[in-house]
């Protein structure tokens, strides 16, 4: 036991009737506040799922400091000075490390047979209090500084955090188990490589015709779902057209004269919640002013705006970087200590899931953009959908698609899949791989599925499979978040074929209990999810028999031209040019989507564009043997729009320059 001791606050203390008074009446009387900005922030309450002292505090225009210990005397609350009395050792596992962080509280001591508590946040004590398990019900709750309190649980349950982040999902759906008995593994893949390479020899002319037979049938698959998604999408547009219902007003942007709140789905008023972002920074110098600038066009109240731009501890560059830059005071830091020996954006999305703040959790990647009223689309959204609903995914666009012939391919690929193909998906009832930024998700669904994996390097796609599997759905957001298209042929590669091992890993993971994925996702997504992810990866890996089979349909000379009979030609002909005009009629319908007929002549050069896709199939396929794990990073900032800050001038050059 320690000699910890309560310190009372110093005089003078409130008067005895203050405790009775309404917080706004006590802090006009002590000449903290002024009435208009009490008044500014009781109607602000009103509609918005925060505190009074948050939005004084937000504001600035009462320091958090003096806020806390007013509280402090008005409840009657003792005040801990952590750094000279520590918590004592027998009761810090009173409470796990995530739930401490969470609501900023701290087994301090246990005085007499009861315990104490300290907290940084006496204005959220009912919310604490409420969440406390049955054995804490009656504890006493002193206050002490919110930094001192996070900085010892992050200091003393450093172990347990770090390990809880990268374990968060159990291990039948985790691809951790991938780095179990790599030598097994490796005799198992050069088993089945000797054992191709003798049917190969054998009987050459059966295994052609039984991976050209599957070569055709995942295209004709994968054609199929393109064409039915691409009509269900435009059908969806032409009678959304018709009805030309307006848009919900739903901009809240701080001032007294626009704060309505909203009807949810079920009747009840909702208030604006409160939303914490989460940034993942690594090795990013170039582009964390960007970064903030972009931010700073957020219209969300700042009261309600938690953004948390998380670090790795090991990363000294970024650290350097960001404590040079003057951060907002609705943006904080978070750095994630080194674990077990991977560095992987889920794993730092793990970690910092604790410290965030918001019932609703959102990601955006360092070089976003987002559009200033994103997340009140946001709010207005959730507060209108099914309460199964636990995600929404927001588009994803380039602020850069005409700085070379690589970044308008991109374009292209990225206007069709979130303008035409994702929302085709949905529509069908698919449950859909999502996008690694733009994404928001309901805290509590989050963590009752265990958060991400923190061993997939492609984690989105992984998390909207897993989310399907317990019942809940994804929706699509009505807005777009402009990012920097990677426009470096070997970067591209590297980054690619980082998001096809994952769609490998996740597919393997998925398929170890087949039964039990056809149960939990029902017959349409279970199918859907082998369209999706295995004739992805199977016409990635198949497309050089793809190419010598078109130069089959051409007449050129060819292995494969008399390998098959003129009829098995023609239908092979046929599924080819199919395949080819439905591409074309997607992208093309991609490019009005995103306005851009610059990009319209550059459809023909995709054929071009999609070999390189290749080249990082086979890298991502070599590395799911040798290094499940290896998160290939792509480095951003790296084009003069990518270090611009005013991304909207950026955008108006480049189309009126028509890509010259």
């Amino acid at each position: 036991m320690t000699n910890a001791r309560l310190h009372r606050l110093p005089e003078p203390s409130l008067p005895r009737r203050s405790a009775r008074l309404p917080l706004a009446r006590v802090l006009i009387e002590q000449n903290l506040v002024t009435p208009w900005q009490i008044f500014y922030a009781l109607r602000c309450q009103s509609v918005w799922d925060t505190t009074l002292p948050d939005i004084l505090t937000a504001r600035g225009w009462l320091s958090e400091g003096h806020m806390r210990d007013m509280l402090a005397r008005r409840n009657g609350m003792q005040r801990v000075d952590l750094k000279r009395t520590p918590p004592a050792p027998e009761v810090s596992d009173l409470l796990p490390p995530a739930y401490c962080l969470q609501y900023n509280v701290l087994p301090w001591a246990q005085l007499g047979g009861q315990n104490i508590l300290v907290t940084g946040r006496p204005h959220q004590l009912d919310r604490l209090q409420a969440s406390l398990p049955h054995t804490l019900k009656s504890a006493h709750i002193a206050v002490a500084d919110p930094q001192d309190v996070e900085a010892h649980i992050t200091l003393h349950r450093r172990r347990t955090l770090t390990d809880l982040a990268e374990t968060t999902v159990p291990e039948i759906l985790s691809c951790r188990s991938l780095a179990a008995e790599p030598r097994q593994r490796h005799l198992r893949l050069a088993f089945f490589l000797i054992a191709l390479s003798s049917l190969c020899v054998l009987l050459p002319n059966l295994v052609l015709a039984l991976v050209t037979l599957w070569t055709m049938l995942t295209l004709t698959a994968a054609t199929g779902l393109r064409v039915a998604a691409f009509v269900l999408r435009l059908r969806t547009q032409v009678r959304a057209k018709t009805m030309s219902t307006p848009p919900p007003d739903f901009n809240i942007t701080g001032s007294i004269t626009a704060l309505p709140a909203k009807l949810s789905a079920s009747g009840h008023r909702t208030k604006l919640p409160q939303i914490s972002i989460m940034v993942p920074l690594f090795r990013e110098t170039e582009i964390a002013s960007a970064l903030i600038q972009r931010l700073t066009r957020l219209t969300y109240p700042r009261a309600l705006l938690d953004v948390v731009l998380v670090l790795e501890e090991k990363d000294q560059l970024t650290r350097d970087t960001v404590a040079r830059t003057r951060l907002p005071r609705w943006m904080r830091v978070i750095e994630v200590p080194a674990g077990s020996g991977i560095t992987t954006k889920p794993r730092a999305l793990n970690y910092a899931l604790p410290f965030c703040r918001g019932d609703i959790i959102g990601i955006w990647d360092a070089e976003d953009a987002p559009a200033p009223d994103q997340l009140e689309k946001v709010a207005h959204h959730f507060a209108q959908a099914a309460p199964e609903v636990a995600c929404i995914q927001g588009a994803l666009d380039f602020y850069n698609p005409y700085t070379n012939w690589l970044s308008r391919c991109f374009a292209i690929e990225y206007g069709s899949w979130f303008r035409l193909i994702l929302p085709g998906l949905l529509g069908l009832g698919f449950a859909i791989p999502l996008g690694g930024t733009t994404l928001f998700l309901k805290r509590r669904a989050i963590e009752s599925v265990g958060a991400w994996d923190s061993h997939n390097v492609t984690e989105d796609a992984d998390l909207g499979i897993r989310l399907a599997r317990h019942g809940y759905r994804t929706e699509l957001l009505d807005s777009v978040t402009y990012e920097e298209a990677n426009c470096r042929p070997i970067a591209w590669v590297r980054q690619r074929s980082r998001w096809l091992k994952g769609y490998m890993a996740t597919y393997l993971v998925h398929m170890r209990t087949p039964r039990t994925l056809w149960r939990e996702l029902g017959v349409r997504q279970f199918l859907g999810f082998q369209l999706l992810f295995l004739c992805t990866i199977s016409q990635f890996l198949m497309a050089p028999l793809l190419w010598l089979l078109w130069v089959t349909a051409f007449g050129l000379p060819s292995p494969l031209a008399t390998t098959f009979s003129p009829p098995a030609l023609t239908v092979i002909s046929s599924l080819l040019l199919l395949a080819g005009i439905s591409n074309g009629a997607v992208w093309i319908a991609a490019i009005t989507q995103i306005d851009r007929p610059p990009l319209y002549k550059w459809t023909l050069s995709m054929v071009f564009y999609f070999p390189l896709a290749t080249v990082a199939a086979y890298k991502g396929l070599i590395e799911m043997v040798v290094a499940p794990f290896y998160w290939d990073k792509t480095s951003h900032g790296k084009t003069t729009e990518g270090v611009a800050h005013g991304v909207t001038n950026t955008l108006t050059s480049n189309d009126n320059q028509n890509a010259a």
